[in-house]
């Protein structure tokens, strides 16, 4: 299964905290809006800024901001900061394993992971705080009872 850390949940969270708030906002503000410990939220903050997601200010009327609208945010720029290179294998970031050779299925994930790269891409942290997917999934209509599958 597919998972996202709970860190890059968190940093969601506390992204779209700080494009609510449109403003200065300590840490410790955050972690009381959002339930989570203040260190872990200091972390994250940490982190974000050093992707270029939030500005820090040091000082007494410091805190973070949030570098750009969360409509300029995508999914993608979010895990990435937090949990690295999108890939559902570790042979997809363009070096050679150990069996990279016999193995045949080096470059074969490349169409998996540019496709979840691309749809995480389109998705941003504004559509995510509103609960509106970007591009809604078209969900088949179940088959009725006794209706033929084929």
């Amino acid at each position: 299964m597919l998972r996202l850390s709970k860190l890059a949940d968190y940093a969601a969270a506390i992204l779209v905290r700080l494009g609510r708030h449109g403003e200065l906002v300590a840490a410790g503000v955050l972690a009381a809006e959002t339930g989570m410990p203040e260190p872990t939220v200091a972390k994250l903050l940490k982190i974000l800024a050093g992707a270029g997601l939030v500005v820090s200010l040091r000082g007494a009327r410091g805190g973070y901001r949030i570098a750009r609208p969360l409509e300029d945010i995508s999914v993608a720029a979010l895990i990435e900061a937090i949990d690295g290179p999108i890939a559902v294998v570790a042979c997809c970031d363009g070096a050679l394993c150990a069996r990279g050779l016999t193995c045949g299925m080096y470059g074969r994930w490349d169409v998996v992971n540019n496709t979840i790269r691309q749809s995480l891409s389109r998705i941003t942290l504004a559509d995510m705080a509103t609960g509106e997917p970007a591009n809604p999934p078209q969900l088949a209509t179940p088959p009725t009872p006794g209706e033929s599958l084929s």
